[in-house]
């Protein structure tokens, strides 16, 4: 069964940046998606960005942070997401999720990925 760790979490001023990674073990598969999700507390998850390997190389993001955040898969295993220019709406607690074909949910359907991480959180302060 695959397990995942976050780090890179922390706190910031708004307009800085932090690196996410994520680290999978116990599961290694060519063909994959994985990403991040995020959540405030009374809210649900929110999809962030996701990368799709093996396939068709696919990359997502939502639509508050195209153009301030990157997502890229290092290696088969690993996964990251820079995220700059940091605003205060983008405090939270960010989740690494992975999954595996045959995907059974478009990329921002939370319910789609059966692996996820504990979260790790990021503040950002105006």
């Amino acid at each position: 069964m695959a397990q995942l760790a976050e780090s890179g979490g922390g706190s910031v001023q708004a307009g800085g940046s932090l690196r996410l990674s994520c680290v999978a073990s116990g599961w290694s598969y060519s063909r994959k998606r994985m990403g991040w999700f995020r959540q405030v507390p009374g809210n649900g998850r929110e999809a962030v960005a996701v990368i799709y390997s093996g396939s068709s190389d696919a990359v997502y993001y939502a639509d508050s942070v195209k153009g301030r955040f990157t997502i890229s898969q290092d290696t088969k295993t690993t996964m990251s997401m820079q995220m700059n220019s940091l605003k205060p709406e983008d405090t939270a607690t960010y989740y690494c999720v992975a999954d595996d074909p045959p995907y059974t949910s478009a990329w921002y359907s939370s319910t789609g990925y059966p692996y996820w991480g504990q979260g790790t959180q990021v503040t950002v302060s105006s």
